[in-house]
């Protein structure tokens, strides 16, 4: 009964989407975040570069052809940018030594090449029309398509933020609770839904040992283990990551998955076997909300409400403090300003 009630309700709101003008009276939580500013086929209908979104969904098919971790690399990139205290404005892609990149909680961040490699196409064919943070937004959308997930709408029309600073980095620990989790993610005007449904990105991806150490060797300060982290799952962590290590390695997020370039419900049945890496995935067991949805996207039978929660979280963090208008500007060049 539950998954009937939410895949209606998730039915609803993607049609919510593509009838975006029709929506002043719904709540914020079904839809985008008011005011929505931003336009669906803004380039196509607004201005002179009416194939940008062919231009950058080619480029991101050579990059996934080449690389299929591109797909995990923009999930990442993209998120660093939105839900920075500034919002999707693009201050993640500038250079600069108090920049955003730089923080210790962007560690690791890739991807800026291939972005810089768009924009250059972009540029080429019709410059100075589209905007580094619609490009970061687009290519994320196609490279996530490209890996199994759904081509949700992606709105535009974002400008590029001036300023970018090291200050404006407010990641939280990935081992803290899942309540303040979702008090961070209610921060940046998203509900347990988005957080539940975004931590799903998981399924792909690498991590750095520093960020799980603490749950194999001093979890909250007890000098022992995370006693919910299943057992066999701890061995091979603590071998990949060893407790007095100089060096600071990658672990896969779905070790031994066989899918870890592949978007899949895979997150959801590990966090229900206690087999999630991070921290944060695995405390989604113990609220009762963010257990239902685990619970609900795990089997295959979930996997298209888990598409469709992804694609209106999607564009819910796609909408976070967006530029439009006279605000900011186009740059002509993605890691400094015009």
């Amino acid at each position: 009964m539950m998954r009937e009630r939410r895949t209606r309700w998730l039915v609803l709101s993607l049609v919510g989407l593509a009838l975006m003008s029709c929506l002043c009276s719904v709540k914020a939580e079904n839809t985008l975040q008011p005011p929505v500013k931003l336009i669906w086929h803004y380039y196509k209908l607004n201005t002179t570069c009416p194939d940008a979104e062919t231009y950058i969904k080619h480029q991101v098919k050579l990059f996934w052809q080449k690389d299929k971790r591109i797909t995990a690399k923009f999930l990442r990139l993209l998120s660093a940018d939105c839900l920075s205290k500034n919002g999707c404005d693009g201050s993640i892609l500038l250079d600069g030594r108090n920049s955003e990149k730089n923080a210790p909680q962007n560690q690791g961040l890739e991807g800026f090449e291939e972005i810089d490699k768009i924009k250059t196409v972009l540029e080429d064919r019709c410059p100075g029309v589209v905007s580094c943070t619609d490009i970061l937004n687009l290519a994320t959308r196609d490279a996530a398509h490209l890996a199994g997930a759904p081509s949700y709408p992606v709105y535009t029309g974002r400008r590029d933020c001036l300023r970018t600073s090291i200050d404006a980095v407010d990641f939280p620990s990935p081992s803290i609770s899942w309540q303040e989790g979702l008090a961070y993610f209610e921060s940046k005007s998203l509900d347990v839904l988005d957080m539940a449904t975004l931590l799903g990105a998981h399924s792909m991806g690498q991590t750095h040992c520093s960020y799980i150490k603490d749950r194999l060797y001093n979890f909250n300060g007890t000098k022992k283990a995370d006693p919910t982290m299943n057992k066999s799952l701890l061995k091979e962590l603590q071998k990949k990551c060893p407790k007095k290590s100089k060096t600071d390695p990658t672990v896969n997020l779905t070790p031994k998955s066989g899918n870890d370039y592949q978007f899949t419900g895979l997150y959801y049945s590990r966090i229900l076997s206690k087999k999630a890496v991070l921290g944060i995935d695995q405390q989604l067991r113990f609220g009762d909300d963010t257990m239902q949805i685990a619970q609900e996207f795990a089997p295959k039978s979930g996997f298209e409400d888990f598409r469709r929660s992804f694609a209106l979280s999607m564009s819910r963090m796609g909408n976070i403090k967006v530029l439009t208008g006279k605000d900011g500007e186009i740059r002509r060049n993605c890691r400094r300003r015009n």
